[in-house]
């Protein structure tokens, strides 16, 4: 047990230095850095922060289609909970639809159950977004939704233009990449083997960007818009974020 607690003790210490430069960034938008208890990632919170309060985590990847370490990133909004909303890289959203189909054929299964994560639940579930504006993002990512409106109505302004400029170097062709709406706020989910501030404050105003733009949609239905007609509310995940 002395050894085990000695060698976590040189392990938050060594990235105390690492992570320096992320903590007085942190510190600086009057958020909350904290490493976790084993010193095998950190969690930023920022409670204050708009469009609405952030919570920011980098450690051991939560799901099975991120080798090693990933970047996790929630803004809440409380925007409508039907408000369910997703722009996937292309090629992850390639592998996952492989994937659920032969994962719920080859078991004979007819229905993707609840503990199937919500990003592949919902390839099965809602349209694809055929219409985009820009170029680059039709090639690298994917789009869907509750319904093709409100996924294009999402994409019609500013988060079209900086997922087309995340494209070019801050996330590359191979590098999975999920954005969200579901439960009221927005996600951000990517593979992240070695976090860096130029790299985190890049995702962090994509993030922005993209909350911004859900509440534009988001008041755009409370003015009489279009809204979800699915029976996707029967869907929604008990599971922790």
């Amino acid at each position: 047990m002395v050894i085990k607690q000695v060698k976590r003790w040189f392990v938050v210490r060594a990235n105390a230095a690492r992570w320096r430069s992320l903590s007085d960034w942190a510190d600086a938008r009057g958020a909350v850095f904290r490493q976790a208890r084993d010193g095998r990632g950190f969690q930023i919170e920022q409670p204050k922060a708009l469009p609405g309060p952030m919570r920011i985590e980098w450690g051991p990847s939560q799901r099975a289609y991120i080798a090693g370490t990933e970047l996790r990133m929630r803004v809440e909004l409380g925007l409508h909970g039907d408000l369910q909303m997703m722009v996937i890289a292309r090629d992850l959203m390639e592998r996952l639809e492989k994937a659920v189909f032969e994962a719920y054929t080859d078991t004979l299964k007819t229905r993707v159950d609840t503990d199937t994560p919500e990003e592949m639940r919902w390839l099965v579930m809602f349209p694809k977004l055929k219409n985009f504006n820009s170029k680059p993002v039709r090639e690298r990512f994917g789009a869907l939704g509750v319904n093709r409106d409100l996924i294009g109505a999402w994409l019609e302004g500013s988060l079209s233009d900086a997922l087309a400029l995340a494209s070019q170097d801050l996330l590359p062709e191979d590098r999975p990449f999920v954005l969200m709406s579901m439960r009221g706020n927005v996600y951000l989910r990517v593979a992240m083997p070695d976090p860096g501030l130029e790299e985190l404050q890049g995702l962090v105003r994509l993030l922005e960007t993209a909350c911004r733009e859900a509440l534009r949609v988001n008041g755009r239905l409370s003015d009489g818009g279009p809204w979800p007609t699915t029976t996707s509310v029967a869907w929604q995940s008990s599971t922790p974020e």
